[in-house]
């Protein structure tokens, strides 16, 4: 079960950064970086984004072969005019940045890979079970908030598919006069209502950051095409004051916390009933 967190560090978005940088080296987890699960050619495909309390932004896109995209992500932020890279774009741009290619396929992805295509025969279909996503908001010491958010994406996709990880206003949305919220499941249905930022809109209209992730969950949930049962998806919030919130769909979910009050707590995510 993948893991959402605040920290209080003195810079929020160097907190972001390094939390998130984890699970991307961790092969255990496989919905992110190394060892995540491939697309339905067996390629392992990674997005992500960060963002400011200045409101600046980078994300990367279908980036192949680099261990860390949410560093790749940062330095589009930050050494070029561009919020976004993608694909063989974003590897020449990583490269030239002397990060390093590694191989991304683990031993036992490519293992499960080649059992899902032989029972799967190359269709993916939505399953709880193979998409999530890594996000962090941080609120620092000086009252500035900053967040993260990577994936490798939806498993077994089809190559050069795109969630909502990596999309500003989807996955991630920081604004620092009012709190941030990122995202994690199925990344078409965040999109669709523009998940974080929706969560964000509604804390700046009052909500507490737990009824703004349950609201535009909801939301989601009218506005989807799709069943009930075929939807998964939650989000995290954090306001200025430093409240914080989450909730989903489904149950399963958890957030990590860290904070002067709460040092190292893990918590379920509220969910909707039925």
């Amino acid at each position: 079960m993948q893991k959402h967190g605040k920290c209080f560090l003195q810079v929020a978005i160097d907190a972001v950064e390094a939390g998130v940088k984890i699970p991307e080296a961790d092969p255990k987890v496989t919905s992110v970086g190394y060892g995540g699960a491939p697309d339905r050619d067996g390629r392992v495909t990674l997005d992500a984004c960060i963002m400011d309390e200045h409101a600046s932004c980078g994300a990367v896109a279908c980036l192949e072969n680099i261990l860390h995209p949410i560093s790749v992500a940062r330095l589009v932020m930050e050494k070029t005019p561009h919020v976004f890279l993608a694909g063989e774009g974003a590897l020449s741009f990583a490269l030239e940045n002397e990060f390093k290619k590694t191989n991304l396929l683990t031993p036992e992805a490519e293992a499960n890979w080649k059992k899902w295509i032989k029972e799967k025969k190359y269709i993916p279909k939505v399953d709880y079970n193979t998409h999530d996503t890594i996000g962090m908001l941080a609120l620092d010491a000086d009252g500035n908030l900053s967040g993260a958010c990577t994936t490798s994406g939806w498993a077994y996709k089809m190559h050069g598919r795109i969630g909502d990880s990596p999309i500003i206003g989807a996955g991630l949305f920081v604004d620092n006069e009012v709190g941030g919220a990122t995202s994690t499941g199925l990344g078409e249905e965040v999109i669709r209502v523009c998940g974080s930022h929706a969560v964000v809109e509604l804390m700046r209209q009052g909500y507490h950051p737990a009824e703004a992730c349950k609201a535009v969950v909801e939301r989601m949930l009218k506005k989807s095409p799709r069943k009930r049962d075929e939807i998964t998806a939650g989000f995290l919030a954090l306001n200025k004051k430093g409240e914080y919130g989450a909730y989903a769909i489904k149950k399963g979910y958890q957030i990590a916390i860290h904070s002067n009050s709460e040092p190292g707590v893990l918590k379920d995510i509220d969910f909707l009933k039925l």
